[in-house]
């Protein structure tokens, strides 16, 4: 869908803009994420050309693994961006965005390593873990 859609931290020193074609949500239950967001990850996609950032005063980045890493605010901590290393698209935590973003989760994830406090969500295709791989 093109669109453009703003989105923040928590406490708004972070601030950015989506301008043009998001994917639908994807659901990632690996243990980084969940350990990174407390939960899963749900994140949307958008080419980095079509991203701009407005306002990165506590905008900080932390190397989650050998090929991503992590964007978030230093100042209250929420979580916001995952950059797989030489791609030219960033994952955008889809709970960052401003309503409306007309988005719909579409896909989860590394279910396999779904936590054992919760059901998937069975209404959502799951990618099997044989073709897993970020």
């Amino acid at each position: 869908m093109n669109q453009s859609v703003a989105g923040r931290c928590l406490c708004g020193a972070v601030r950015f803009r989506l301008n043009g074609v998001l994917r639908g949500v994807v659901v990632c239950h690996c243990g980084m994420c969940r350990r990174w967001h407390g939960h899963v990850g749900a994140y949307t996609r958008v080419a980095k050309s079509e991203m701009e950032i407005e306002d990165d005063g506590g905008l900080a980045w932390f190397r989650a693994s050998t090929i991503a890493r992590r964007g978030f605010c230093r100042r209250c901590g929420s979580s916001l961006f995952w950059e797989r290393d030489g791609s030219d698209q960033m994952s955008v935590v889809a709970g960052s965005l401003e309503a409306p973003t007309g988005l719909a989760t579409t896909l989860q994830i590394f279910a396999e390593d779904a936590g054992d406090y919760y059901a998937l969500d069975e209404r959502i295709p799951v990618r099997p873990p044989a073709s897993a791989g970020g």
